[in-house]
């Protein structure tokens, strides 16, 4: 029998559980979770709580339970080294050791990585650290529109795009000040104007395949409004591509990613095992690069795992064996649409500690468990995203009914984006694309 050691405790993580449970190999799940989640915890033979920067309490699990192999889910544990903890003791990894996961861990390693190598989709950019912030201001006045970026992970909350998060470019340079507080550098670069979607990847480190494109939505209210948050909701259309999408859109996407794998490896000398995923931006002039992250998009993955129909287990195995290339993913024509239930008042104040109902949920239906805890009288939200909600049906449209049902299921101190996944919410993003190219 097959054992895998799931590692991370969120709403992906129970998609990924559930995607590897229902694999015709039968695998036993063991699993080392930050905070008990009790979907993942119900698909587990055995569990282990503990922060991912405990590596000592990690290798004694993994020692004790003796996986063929590893799946991390999230980027903390990435960054802190757990795939080269693991790949000594023995046990090989789906997830990149800790230099590699600098894609996601250091915005410049990615932006620097990519102007050495030459790969297009890159921005304009410049680096700088509390040394040099000074001259800042001349780069910031010879843009048209600012992102800036703190140099370290943010949980998908630290990016402050112009006209969204700040207005003028003096607010865009007392940012950059106050990211030089927690953080070692600051990124500044150029907005580009367009429609932004997801092309999560995985690689062996020489072949790179790729999973349908998902549009996430990280504005916390309706209509894209309100402070971003880690993400409140995505979808895919039956087409296993975007409304406002193109399938070259999608090819150029993918060989950003597939030289971006090449050049990882020339740079370090170490091959990328794991999920590479892309946050792209279709423009006029092409598809850019808006930042890479090292491991599956949450809530992205509830959208295309459960259209995967190949085994999990065996292209995790092509993985770790590097023959990814003798792989073909396949995926249901149907389309998803993915609906995060989170706490009153996220994510600035968000309630803690709330009870929460879950009602009848149509045949259609999957819940996945973020941030709960399950107590003898029930369920309980924490302090982030709760529960997402995902449909999978023939047409967005009724794959869109399908998650809302299941998010009017959920009953407590809760609220959602209902425009997700909407006619009127994608016909907008179509108009926009229609609009810029």
């Amino acid at each position: 029998m097959v054992k895998i050691l799931l590692i991370g405790n969120g709403a992906r993580e129970h998609a990924i559980a559930e995607t590897f449970k229902e694999s015709r190999k039968k695998p036993s799940l063991v699993s080392y979770m930050k905070a008990k989640n009790p979907g993942i915890a119900k698909l587990s033979d055995a569990f282990e709580i503990g922060n991912y920067n405990e590596l000592d309490l990690i290798k004694k699990f993994a020692l004790r339970e003796k996986p063929d192999f590893a799946f991390i889910g999230p980027e903390d544990p990435l960054a802190y080294g757990v795939a080269d903890l693991l790949e000594i003791i023995g046990i090989p990894c789906v997830g990149p050791k800790k230099a590699l996961a600098q894609l996601e861990a250091s915005k410049s390693f990615t932006r620097e990585l990519m102007k050495e190598y030459n790969i297009e989709g890159n921005p304009q950019f410049m680096v700088f650290d509390k040394f040099n912030i000074s001259t800042a201001k001349n780069f910031i006045e010879s843009l048209k529109g600012i992102v800036v970026k703190p140099d370290g992970l943010t949980g998908g909350k630290g990016v402050k795009v112009q006209g969204d998060h700040f207005k003028t470019k003096k607010e865009a340079l007392d940012y950059c000040n106050e990211v030089l507080k927690t953080h070692p550098s600051v990124v500044i670069e150029e907005k580009f104007e367009g429609e932004e979607f997801s092309l999560q990847c995985i690689t062996d480190g020489k072949t790179v395949l790729a999973f349908p494109p998902v549009q996430d939505h990280k504005r916390a209210f309706n209509d894209d409004k309100g402070p971003n948050t880690g993400g409140m909701g995505s979808y895919t259309d039956e087409k296993n591509l975007l409304p406002f999408l193109t399938k070259k859109d999608v090819l150029d996407g993918l060989k950003i990613t597939q030289k971006v794998a090449k050049a990882i490896y020339m740079k370090t000398g170490q091959h990328y095992k794991g999920i590479m995923y892309a946050g792209l931006i279709a423009t006029k002039d092409g598809v850019k690069l808006i930042e890479y992250n090292a491991r599956f998009g949450d809530p992205e993955a509830m959208n295309v795992l459960p259209l995967l129909e190949n085994d999990l287990i065996d292209v995790c195995n092509a993985v770790i064996k590097q023959n990814l290339d003798k792989i073909r993913l396949n995926f249901k024509k149907k389309a998803t649409v993915c609906k995060y239930i989170v706490p009153e008042g996220y994510p600035d104040n968000p309630l803690k500690n709330e009870k929460i109902e879950i009602g009848q949920l149509s045949d259609n239906a999957k819940l996945y468990y973020a941030s709960v805890e399950q107590k003898d009288d029930g369920l309980y939200m924490t302090s982030s995203r709760a529960v997402a909600c995902v449909g999978a049906a023939n047409t967005i449209w009724e794959a869109e009914n399908i998650a809302e049902s299941a998010a009017n299921a959920v009953k407590g101190r809760v609220f959602h984006r209902d425009d997700i996944g909407t006619k009127k919410l994608i016909e907008k993003r179509i108009r926009n694309m229609g609009n810029i190219k």
